[in-house]
């Protein structure tokens, strides 16, 4: 393994995990809409200047652009809006964590989608534990409240279903197109701008109030969080293959957490570390990680049956 792609799944990881953070400080002068809106357009400048670089044309097949289309709708818009309003109301956290679920939510609808994504007892084992490990996280005990901040929990994992949702689509009417996943990163990102963009004199309205630390973090959460690092994660893949580098996903909510301590001075309950342990334990389990060695015995000769 190359010490420059221990680099970037670092990177990935840490600028990943701090995309809550930024989302966090860039609502003190921005509104969700306005968040999404920054973030893709600067995710999709940063994509542009990748494929310039790499002298890399863009595809010229409609299809191709229209299902484009879709995934920015899937993996952008909705759930970019989705993270951004629901920050308003829980800590930047709880929606790492959150977002951990992202793996098995696919993988529950791509056995619901696809032929041969069929459960085992691995993956049933998974969902069992992740699902154990959400309702740890939000704290069922507590009874139902209908409040802004159990909304904005199910917003977060409204955003992973949209996320899993789109990795099914991908799978199915993008990969076989055999396009290239900058290109890709590139046409969803920008897709989602123009999307955005029209919608932004309904839904994006309200005054701005820029300070440094806003432009900052947009700048960060976009160029970086948004735009780079797909550059840096096909990167990765390539070199480590799909399922070493989907390990990434465990390190993100860590992240998250410990940068909203440590820089926003949010508070954590003790239940919502233990539901993400819970998560990552369904996540390894559902990949077959999660596996006790058994001992063989061999039978000694006392144990041999008698041979006449």
């Amino acid at each position: 393994m190359g010490f420059g792609v221990t680099v970037r799944f670092a990177l990935l990881a840490i600028v990943w995990g701090a995309s809550f953070l930024f989302i966090k400080v860039g609502l003190d002068g921005l509104s969700p809409a306005q968040v999404a809106l920054a973030r893709v357009s600067l995710g999709a400048l940063a994509l542009a200047a990748v494929l310039v670089a790499r002298r890399r044309a863009l595809p010229r097949d409609p299809a191709l652009w229209g299902h484009l289309a879709v995934v920015s709708v899937l993996l952008c818009v909705v759930p970019f809006l989705l993270f951004s309003w629901a920050e308003q109301y829980i800590s930047s956290g709880l929606a790492s964590i959150f977002n951990a679920t992202t793996p098995l939510i696919t993988m529950l609808l791509a056995a619901a989608a696809l032929p041969e994504e069929r459960f085992t007892p691995p993956r049933v084992l998974g969902l069992l534990l992740g699902f154990l490990g959400v309702l740890t996280i939000v704290g069922v005990w507590h009874g139902v409240d209908v409040s802004h901040q159990l909304t904005a929990q199910l917003a977060c994992l409204g955003a992973t279903t949209c996320y899993g949702a789109c990795f099914v689509y991908m799978r199915r009417f993008v990969s076989p197109r055999g396009a290239d996943p900058v290109v890709v990163a590139f046409g969803q990102t920008a897709s989602a701008t123009v999307i955005l963009g029209l919608l932004a004199p309904a839904i994006a309205t309200t005054p701005i109030h820029l300070t440094l630390s806003v432009v900052l973090s947009m700048v960060a959460l976009g160029v970086f969080g948004t735009g780079l690092a797909y550059a840096w994660n096909v990167r990765i893949i390539a070199a480590w293959g799909a399922a070493n580098a989907s390990a990434v996903t465990y390190l993100t909510p860590v992240v998250g957490v410990l940068l909203g301590v440590l820089v926003l001075h949010e508070p954590v309950s003790w239940n919502q570390p233990a539901g993400a342990i819970l998560v990552v334990l369904g996540i390894l389990a559902a990949h077959g990680r999660l596996r006790v060695r058994r001992k063989t015995l061999l039978p000694t000769p006392e144990a041999e049956p008698a041979r006449d």
